[in-house]
């Protein structure tokens, strides 16, 4: 599976604070068992699905965090206190080894959208054998915009979903098609689905994630020969704008539950 930094992590963590999906996760809430309940997170990182959950869970919590990356689970075992235990974990090779049945909830952030149809269809056939509720938030479902615009934006945004679709470890992505995939496969299953919008809404303020990004989708253009001219006058125009506090972005993502 493909990794990210500690560092773009704690980048987008207030954006993916600021951007979740209330409706979705009182629903998500409101599903849970009463008492004392453990969740298991798939693809955890740093821990941001438990930063976003623990202020909204009046009760016990027993997490169990599951990333590929060792030192992200580190981090988010320093950040997150002693009720999360952490296990590394290739969940392409070994999702079926996770015990679904012995946790009351599972729930994923910013993950969907790497995987592919294959590994989502395995996903909900575990959810579903048992019979627990999922969250999942912050998928990417392809939809960007930029005041003010550039005449490459648009070019460069199909060019990023192209690339979404590549293998990210769990062979040919569905990028921006993720998410009403897996609302789909769900709903199949009999479970109840509830989604809705959690775009990020980016401001000048977070220039330093504006950098940060938009150079990845310079990156993204030179490794599919965008014409390099076009390439480098957007970027010193998009670099500029960040510099003088005058970029705003809005990226689009979609967060779901699904209730058996």
């Amino acid at each position: 599976m493909s990794g990210f930094s500690s560092e773009w992590l704690a980048l987008r963590e207030p954006l993916d604070l600021d951007a979740r999906n209330r409706d979705v996760e009182d629903a998500f809430v409101g599903g849970l068992p009463p008492g004392p309940v453990r969740l298991l997170d798939l693809a955890s990182g740093a821990g941001s699905t438990v930063a976003a959950l623990a202020p909204r869970l009046d009760r016990q919590v027993d997490w169990l965090l599951t990333d590929y990356d060792p030192a992200l689970l580190a981090i988010a075992q320093d950040r997150r206190g002693d009720r999360v235990a952490t296990r590394q974990v290739d969940l392409q090779a070994d999702l079926e080894r996770l015990r679904f049945e012995d946790v009351d909830a599972v729930t994923t952030s910013a993950f969907l959208d790497l995987a592919s149809e294959p590994f989502l269809r395995r996903l909900a056939e575990r959810v579903a054998a048992a019979r627990k509720p999922f969250l999942a938030s912050l998928t990417y479902d392809g939809r960007s915009s930029f005041a003010p615009a550039h005449p490459m934006d648009e070019r460069l945004l199909e060019g990023l979903n192209r690339h979404q679709r590549t293998d990210k470890g769990f062979g040919p992505a569905l990028g921006p098609d993720a998410a009403a995939r897996a609302l789909t496969l769900f709903e199949e299953k009999g479970f109840k689905v509830l989604s809705g919008p959690s775009d990020w809404e980016i401001t000048p303020a977070s220039a330093d994630f504006l950098m940060e990004f938009l150079s990845g989708w310079l990156r993204v253009g030179r490794e599919l020969s965008l014409p390099e001219d076009a390439l480098a006058s957007w970027w010193q125009d998009r670099q500029a704008r960040i510099r003088a506090g005058e970029l705003s972005m809005m990226v689009g993502h979609i967060d779901f539950v699904a209730l058996p």
